[in-house]
């Protein structure tokens, strides 16, 4: 049998024992059978997708049982034996034989790991009923605090002397508290969500933003927004201010992508799917409803039509006529071979 996920994290908590957050050090993604059935052995779990709090005693089992299938696993659980004096804090272990949808934080919390890990890209993961599960937290210096009990944490680090920083109030931590990917650089750590996707030779730009089940292929450079669901393909680049609508903000069941080799310009929008090698001139957003009249080879207009029919083409460069202001697409002179279908006379 082939199991989804199994992992060992820690989970913060607020003074009810509910899991605030939880952050799992390297999971362990497709895990073996045998490791899976070791696990579920020495604590006498069910199958199924589920989360347990370990106890000191069900740690120390745990590494026993591990050892010989996941070291790293093993020494996870050894590490944290001494969680149990840290009432904040608790030890988490969480099997998903399936890739359901989460019922619990532990599992909403290793979903998003697993795409920043970049295990799974974006769509590539069932994240069905994420905001419902999620709880909405302070992001401190001191980590994940209830915003109902921030303002006796912030007492306390008074009276000891130190200030508590809020960094934020959200369902969503920043990924680089929990997931650091290789060959990317954030220049504003605050604007990249945990269960972001940053390819290899990713950068993000201080403007930039990814938001969670969104991510580029790599390389680019991002200065503009990715919002939740949209995915870039490699070599593209999008400008300063722009713009992709996502499924939250407006973009409703159409998955908005980029293709491979494209460049959306500074203060662009794209509220389409783009295919390779696709340009939108800087300040142009193109909505699914936008009328287009696309130009053939001498700039004549071929047909007028709504911009959702030339979702996903390559070779295609959108423009605002700066006399007419109607928007106008016509082939990319810099693409190496042409879309024969927009030169059709129909």
């Amino acid at each position: 049998m082939t199991h989804f996920c199994l992992a060992i994290g820690i989970g913060s908590c607020n003074s009810k024992g509910e899991l605030l957050d939880v952050y799992y050090p390297s999971p362990a993604f497709k895990p073996s059978a045998e490791l899976v059935d070791a696990a579920r052995s020495a604590l006498a779990l069910d199958n199924g997708n589920l989360y347990v709090e370990l106890s000191t005693e069900q740690l120390q089992r745990l590494s026993g049982a591990v050892s010989d299938y996941w070291p790293l696993g093993a020494s996870l659980c050894n590490d944290m034996r001494e969680l149990s004096a840290n009432a904040n804090k608790k030890a988490v272990l969480c099997v998903l034989d399936t890739d359901a949808a989460p019922q619990s934080v532990a599992e909403a919390y290793l979903k998003l790991h697993l795409l920043s890990l970049r295990h799974c890209k974006p769509h590539g993961v069932d994240l069905t009923g994420i905001f419902g599960i999620l709880p909405n937290n302070a992001w401190t210096s001191e980590g994940a605090i209830d915003p109902a009990e921030l303002e006796q944490r912030q007492w306390q680090a008074r009276l000891r002397g130190d200030a508590l920083s809020v960094n934020s109030v959200d369902k969503f931590p920043k990924m680089t508290d929990y997931v650091v990917p290789s060959g990317v650089r954030v220049a504003h750590t605050a604007r990249v969500r945990l269960g972001a996707y940053l390819g290899e030779g990713t950068t993000v730009m201080h403007e930039g933003f990814v938001n969670f089940n969104a991510g580029t292929e790599g390389p680019g450079m991002i200065e503009g927004r990715i919002s939740a669901g949209v995915f870039v393909g490699k070599g593209s680049d999008l400008g300063g201010g722009c713009s992709t609508m996502g499924t939250l903000s407006g973009g409703n069941n159409v998955v908005i992508s980029v293709g491979e080799e494209c460049l959306i310009g500074a203060n662009a929008g794209l509220g389409i799917p783009l295919g390779d090698r696709c340009i939108i001139e800087a300040g142009l957003y193109v909505t699914g409803g936008s009328l287009v009249s696309v130009l053939d080879e001498k700039g004549d207009v071929v047909q007028t039509c709504k911009a959702r029919e030339l979702a996903g083409k390559p070779d295609l460069l959108f423009r605002r006529n700066s006399l007419t202001g109607k928007i106008e697409c016509k082939t990319n002179r810099s693409a190496i071979e042409l879309n024969e279908e927009l030169h059709a006379h129909n």
